[in-house]
């Protein structure tokens, strides 16, 4: 398999092999399923965001239609775009968009400044930033224009304004170092001929998580995303009935893949978009949309807990919280089937892809105390001393993990690579866990600085 950019690691040809007889690959890329979802579910609702609704068939048809609009203004495949939005559907739109004409997108969190944002342009090589003119009090169109000065590369900003709002950059404008400004809403274009693509080609790049000033990016390509999403979809049960509730970022890997966002538009089922994943703004919502499943973290969790008595809302709609991005305490994920009357599913992962969950048929010891299990039984998890050598169960150490939907590599990143991937192509995840006699995994936190053997001296190396 030849990745579409250069600086990202392939899957070695075995493995390409394995997972496309598998069936896990199947060849389709995301866009491309959308064409597909908008025939089968048309009229159905695809996306909610306060008062605007979108059907399958209308999202298709803006994509498209923005997706031509990126073609006129010079965007060609290969190139990469930094989509820096709040949960709302132009996130969708646009990140279908660029895949659709085979850019690339690099989702970047709304809350993220100039550092890490002129990193990321900077790593990528950006021709294009889509963001809010300004967004919660900070001009972003103002920190684009000061990236754009200092590299050749960044000189197309697309700027998103919230519907009734206007904006000193509501028109076309050049500046003087030759970066053009568009309003996202004038990207329309009539549509032309679909672009031939490929699923092996790299789809969008994650961030990664991490404690490091400047993040990683991890290239997730169509072939291993569209897998992630559809087997995530089918552990939990997900049906056109279902209706999402993007209460994280929507460029978390949790929120957009796990099913999250792109699983819950495969089987024909409701997104739901809000911007603050506070009590005051889910809970009411979850009551007005009747809203079935939704992933937090253990914090936003227990505020939506400790807030139920003072916000008042139906929900009986619930059937499923995830909660990931931190361990989760026994007491208060007892405390979520009780008082939010549904199951709760613990998740680790991470941009990097691997994934393990609890499944809703599950003991309750199990909910309340594990990680789970992997997601695809293709994943292959080994849990290894400072030294490289596999523990018993039982015992704490390192996460490993390889699979059909967790890269090789991250992108443009060599020095990272030799130190977060072994040479037989395992991830180490920096996760401290140990696996119970059942075959769950325990995640109890992170593995900082501890020192390691190099892979020619790992004695467990394949």
């Amino acid at each position: 398999m030849t990745p579409m950019l250069d600086g990202c690691t392939p899957w070695p040809e075995e493995f390409v092999d394995r997972y496309w007889a598998a069936g896990h690959w199947r060849g389709n890329t995301l866009d491309n399923l959308l064409r597909d979802w908008a025939l089968q579910y048309g009229p159905r609702t695809a996306l909610v965001h306060g008062g605007t609704r979108i059907t399958y068939a209308n999202l298709n048809r803006r994509v498209d239609r923005m997706a031509a609009g990126f073609r006129l203004r010079g965007l060609r495949p290969g190139q990469r775009v930094v989509v820096q939005l709040p949960n709302v559907p132009e996130f969708v739109i646009t990140v279908f968009a660029l895949m659709r004409i085979g850019a690339v997108p690099a989702f970047c969190p709304v809350s993220h400044r100039a550092s890490e944002v002129s990193h990321l342009a900077r790593v990528t090589q950006a021709v294009g930033y889509v963001g809010p003119s300004t967004y919660q009090g900070f001009d972003h169109t103002a920190m684009a224009a000061d990236i754009a000065a200092q590299g050749p590369f960044l000189r197309r900003v697309f700027t998103f304004e919230a519907p009734g709002t206007s904006s000193p950059y509501g028109g076309m404008t050049t500046d003087p170092s030759g970066c053009h400004y568009f309003p996202l809403g004038s990207i329309d274009a009539p549509p032309g001929p679909a672009l031939a693509q490929s699923a092996d080609q790299v789809a969008f790049l994650l961030l990664s998580g991490g404690t490091t000033a400047a993040p990683k990016l991890v290239p997730r390509t169509h072939n291993d995303y569209t897998y992630q999403a559809r087997a995530a979809a089918e552990l939990v049960s997900l049906t056109e009935n279902d209706v999402y509730l993007a209460a994280l970022p929507a460029e978390f890997n949790v929120t957009f893949g796990c099913p999250g966002i792109v699983g819950t538009l495969s089987v024909g089922g409701t997104v739901v978009l809000v911007e603050n994943p506070g009590p005051a703004e889910c809970l009411p919502v979850i009551e007005r949309e009747r809203v079935t499943i939704t992933s937090v973290t253990p914090a936003v969790a227990q505020l939506w807990l400790d807030a139920l008595p003072t916000v008042q809302a139906d929900l009986s709609s619930l059937r499923l919280v995830q909660i990931g991005g931190a361990p989760f305490d026994r007491a208060t994920t007892e405390r979520m089937g009780p008082e939010l009357g549904c199951r709760p599913q613990q998740v680790f992962g991470m941009a990097e892809g691997p994934i393990t969950l609890t499944r809703p048929a599950d003991p309750d010891v199990t909910v309340f105390t594990t990680q789970g299990r992997p997601l695809s039984p293709d994943d292959e998890i080994r849990i290894v001393d400072a030294d490289g050598k596999d523990v018993p169960d039982g015992e704490p150490g390192e996460l490993l993990a390889r699979g059909p939907y967790t890269p090789r590599g991250y992108y443009r990143a060599p020095d990272d690579n030799a130190r977060s991937f072994t040479t037989d192509g395992y991830f180490r995840t920096g996760a401290l866990a140990r696996r119970t006699p059942d075959g769950n995994l325990v995640v109890t936190g992170r593995i900082e600085d501890v020192p390691r053997r190099a892979d020619h001296e790992d004695p467990a190396g394949l």
